[in-house]
C-alpha cells in the first residue's frame, strides 16, 4: 500500500502527556490529521511542532460524531484512526506498506503499558484503526462508538502501544462519563440481546468481582507488581463506578412516595 494514501486521524482533548510520542511516529504521514475539542494545555502548540500535522477544531458533543467528522475530512483513500494516547510499534509502517489491501479494514491488537511499561495482558480489545474512507462510518454503542465495517475485516500483526499518561483524575472523570452512558445502554437491551458480561454488568454488583479475579488471575496482571494491581483496580473501580450509575438510573425509575392519607 501507497503509505501517502493513508491519512492518520488524532482526536485530542488536553492530550500534552501523550501527544508528542503519538506523533513522532508518524513522521511517515503526508498529512497528520488532529481534529481537537479546545484544548487548554499545551496539545495544540504540539501538533503545530510537526510539520506533516494539520490542526483543526471543533467543540465536543460526542465521540461518534468527533470521529465521522474527522473522516470526512481526510482526503485520502485510507484513514488510520488514532487515539492520542496510541504509540504505533516497531514495523508498523512497514507492515502498511507491504500491505496488499483485500478487506475494507484491518484490526490491530495492542500492548498496555502503565508506568510506561507493558503489562502482560490486558481487557483491552483488538480495534479496527485501519478502513477505507468510502466504505466506513463510526456508529454509536453504549459508552463508545464502533466502526461499522459492510465488508471485510482483515488483521495486522503488529501491535499498538496504549500508553495513556494523563492524570488520573482525568481517568475517573471520563470513566464516569463513560459509565453513565453505559447503563443508559445496558437498561434499554432486551436481556437476550445482551453478551454475559453485560448481562452480569446489569446485575448492579457482579462484574466487579469478577472483574478483580479476572483480570489479576485469569489475565495474570498479578504478576506485573504494583502495575499489574494499578490496571486491575482501575478496571474493577470501572464497574462499581457503572454498578452505581445503573442503580441511580433505577431509583429515577421507581414511583415516587405517596402524598396524602
Amino acid at each position: 500500500m501507497n503509505l501517502e494514501a493513508i491519512t492518520p486521524l488524532i482526536l485530542t482533548y488536553n492530550e500534552e502527556p501523550n501527544l508528542e510520542r503519538c506523533l513522532t511516529q508518524l513522521t511517515w504521514a503526508k498529512q497528520v490529521l488532529v481534529l481537537d475539542s479546545g484544548s487548554s494545555d499545551g496539545t495544540v502548540n504540539i501538533a503545530k511542532r510537526f510539520g506533516n500535522a494539520t490542526l483543526l477544531v471543533r467543540p465536543f458533543d460526542d465521540h461518534t460524531t468527533q470521529w465521522n467528522f474527522g473522516v470526512e475530512a481526510c482526503e485520502s483513500e485510507w484513514v488510520l484512526a488514532l487515539d492520542a494516547d496510541y504509540v504505533l510499534g516497531a514495523g508498523f509502517e512497514q507492515e502498511m506498506e507491504q500491505l496488499q489491501p483485500m478487506a475494507d479494514a484491518y484490526e490491530a491488537a495492542f500492548r498496555y503499558l502503565v508506568g510506561g511499561q507493558s503489562l502482560r495482558t490486558s481487557l483491552y480489545p483488538p480495534r479496527a484503526v485501519l478502513f477505507r474512507k468510502d466504505r466506513c462510518r463510526y456508529i454509536q454503542d453504549g459508552h463508545t462508538q464502533i466502526l461499522h465495517v459492510p465488508g471485510n475485516r482483515g488483521n495486522l500483526s503488529t501491535r499498538i502501544d496504549h500508553d495513556d499518561r494523563k492524570p488520573l483524575s482525568r481517568w475517573v472523570v471520563s470513566q464516569d462519563r463513560y459509565a453513565a452512558l453505559e447503563a443508559q445502554k445496558l437498561l434499554s437491551t432486551p436481556s437476550h440481546e445482551l453478551r454475559l458480561q453485560d448481562r452480569l454488568r446489569r446485575t448492579g454488583w457482579a462484574a466487579i468481582p469478577a472483574t478483580l479475579i479476572y483480570t489479576l488471575l485469569i489475565k495474570r496482571t498479578l504478576f506485573d507488581g504494583w502495575r499489574g494491581w494499578f490496571y486491575a483496580l482501575q478496571r474493577t473501580f470501572a464497574e462499581i463506578l457503572l454498578a452505581l450509575r445503573l442503580i441511580e438510573a433505577r431509583f429515577t425509575r421507581l414511583p415516587g412516595p405517596r402524598k396524602g392519607p
